[in-house]
């Protein structure tokens, strides 16, 4: 692999002299990237429902099938976090599409389910695109401006999200396989502009050598904990991250299990979720972070997030997960916020290091998600729709969110007494 990586370094220097990397080159990447990951969310719950014979036996299969993508991830990310640091993020990407091309194509041409274990464990060692270019954004960005600049970003996941899913809950109503077929052409196309738009943004000076003992998740997540600022706040984006993986695992599950909502019905919440996910960090961020801090912006919508997520549980009519989305503002604009303040405790030459162990991070919480949601849903599948009890994935997602926001409050408290302990320190 790091021959191939090698003898592409001086392709990516070409486009580099006659376009510099900016934001809108990498926005475009995310918003391809995203769209064909969305298609395939409406329908991979019930591709894999067509292998099992029950409700809990598919939450059992579902789980297993998103497990060993996590896994995969957990070990992958550090590895393509640290060749970035080493190659470019331009070549690294090209790799994370060529895998996700390959898997959906694949997946969608699965006739049992251990083709979709196989392939989803593919996937997950191939693809680490979104911390790669969290990295690329890092690269191109003054400390001042990242906030604003994850912002974008994050609204290009949103577009993505509002999308993907919706046309993806379109085309499985024709077909089961159809979507994952149009996401496997939509990351060709990305791998194309990859190859002959993308400019690369880490400058070869600032070039970092690749040591494979380095690259594991374990020194990874230890490198995270040990940047100065931090500390305890990789407990945060853990508990966060479980969160988040939980909702996506347990969405589209839970809808059909508590209101019997299909593909295209899920698209549309989905799209509704990408919908809010742009227009607050698209538009209302800017606005949110001239009137609050990073750190304060953080807490609120922890805060926020764990409100609607008992609300998002406890609601009984679909429309009900239509209002909660709308009224969590904070709560989009929160991931954004952690990542600003992460991105600016590392310095220049380690920021695919530390978006690799982000992602590692991510991964490890993408594995132990579904090994929580899958048999918390497996064991309300049998109630009656409408049921309180079928939201228990949700209720334990407020719970993560309650804890996370007890722990970064207690973080910048004390970052914020060391701050004036040093100011009123006397000089020597």
């Amino acid at each position: 692999m790091s021959d191939a990586l090698q003898d592409d370094a001086p392709a990516a220097a070409v486009p580099t002299g006659r376009r510099k990397a900016a934001m809108p080159f990498i926005m475009l990447t995310v918003l391809i990237d995203m769209v064909s990951i969305g298609l395939i969310i409406p329908v991979l719950p019930p591709l894999v429902g067509t292998f099992t014979h029950s409700q809990s036996e598919q939450a059992f299969w579902y789980g297993a099938v998103t497990i060993v993508f996590g896994i995969a991830n957990f070990f992958g990310s550090p590895i393509l976090g640290r060749l970035s640091d080493r190659y470019g993020r331009r070549p690294v990407l090209l790799i994370g599409f060529s895998g996700l091309a390959l898997g959906f194509f694949v997946t969608g041409m699965a006739t049992a389910l251990w083709m979709l274990l196989v392939v989803r464990l593919f996937s997950g060692a191939m693809q680490s695109n979104i911390a790669v270019a969290n990295a690329y954004v890092a690269d191109i960005t003054p400390p001042a401006g990242r906030a604003k600049a994850f912002g974008k970003l994050g609204a290009m996941l949103g577009m993505g999200f509002i999308l993907g899913p919706v046309l993806g809950g379109l085309l499985g109503g024709i077909n089961l396989h159809l979507p994952f077929f149009v996401a496997g052409c939509l990351a060709c196309v990305n791998w194309l502009y990859g190859w002959f738009v993308l400019p690369e943004s880490l400058p070869p000076e600032r070039r970092q050598p690749f040591v494979l003992r380095e690259a594991n998740p374990i020194d990874s997540l230890r490198g995270l904990a040990e940047l100065k600022g931090v500390g305890s706040l990789v407990g945060v984006l853990a508990l966060s991250a479980l969160a988040q993986f939980m909702t996506n695992t347990s969405w589209v599950l839970y809808t059909s299990f508590k209101f019997g909502w299909g593909p295209t019905q899920n698209g549309w919440s989905l799209f509704a979720i990408g919908l809010m996910s742009v227009l607050v960090q698209g538009v209302l961020l800017g606005r949110l972070l001239k009137r609050f801090s990073p750190q304060r912006l953080a807490i609120m919508g922890l805060v926020s997030s764990a409100l609607c997520f008992v609300m998002w549980g406890a609601a009984n009519e679909g429309w009900m997960l239509y209002a909660v989305m709308f009224v969590n503002v904070l709560g989009f604009a929160a991931p954004t916020a952690m990542q600003s303040i992460i991105a600016n405790a590392a310095d220049p030459t380690t920021q695919g290091r530390t978006a690799g162990a982000v992602g590692s991070l991510n991964s490890m919480m993408a594995v132990l998600a579904p090994a929580i949601g899958a048999p918390l849903l497996a064991t309300v599948s049998h109630l009656p729709h409408g049921d309180w009890r079928i939201g228990a994935p949700f209720y334990f997602c407020a719970l993560l969110q309650a804890v996370s926001m007890l722990i970064a409050l207690r973080h910048f408290r004390r970052a914020r007494l060391r701050r004036q302990a040093l100011a009123t320190a006397p000089s020597h």
